[in-house]
């Protein structure tokens, strides 16, 4: 997937705090990857958390190979490991996207039992008052899920799911992802050239 679109060009932004990054079991495999493509390519440090079923998700949705995911982030750590430096509030991060969350990821953070490190380290971003941006994908939506939300947005998280804009004609697959993760990064802080919606005239 190519991170040279016209429309998004990341900044170098290397006063930034490392951010984590999660990929679970949902579709859209494609969203964490990008990020952690967009995320190197700002300069900004990156600490990668893969779950059982994400890994699933990447070789039924991509070509790549575990280890070329790994390979994009700073720091990867095992999902079972809530052991693991992002587990505490004293790791200093920036914050934390989920791309994508699945509906059973956020089922776990949203009741604050942490059985994985990727909640685990979700957890630990709410209360520690740090931003977190979950892509929830799922669709449609049941009142569990919907509750659930409502829940984590009530507790600070964001809820993003990756619904695609088109005001900026995309003309492949490609540039809506980059668009809907650059998107996600601002909510992060990464300074990111997004084209915005400019109105109309």
């Amino acid at each position: 997937m190519s991170v040279s679109s016209p429309d998004v060009t990341p900044s170098q932004s290397p006063s930034l705090q490392p951010l984590i990054v999660a990929i679970t079991g949902a579709t859209g495999a494609c969203y964490g990857i990008e990020a952690l493509r967009l995320l190197h390519q700002a300069g900004v440090e990156t600490h990668l958390v893969v779950s059982p079923a994400g890994r699933l998700t990447i070789a039924a949705e991509t070509d790549l190979a575990l280890a070329d995911v790994y390979a994009l982030a700073d720091v990867v750590y095992q999902p079972k490991n809530v052991g693991a430096a992002i587990s505490s509030g004293s790791f200093q991060s920036g914050g934390m996207l989920i791309a994508p969350c699945s509906m059973r990821t956020l089922g776990e953070i949203a009741s604050g039992v942490t059985s994985s490190l990727v909640s685990r380290a979700a957890d630990v971003t709410l209360k520690e008052r740090r931003r977190l941006v979950l892509l929830t994908r799922e669709t449609p939506l049941n009142l569990i899920h919907l509750r659930n939300m409502v829940t984590l947005t009530e507790a600070g998280g964001v809820i993003m799911p990756p619904i695609p804009a088109f005001y900026h004609r995309p003309t492949s697959i490609d540039e809506i992802v980059t668009q809907t993760v650059a998107r996600a990064l601002t909510l992060l802080g990464v300074n990111v050239e997004l084209r915005a919606w400019d109105g109309l005239s």
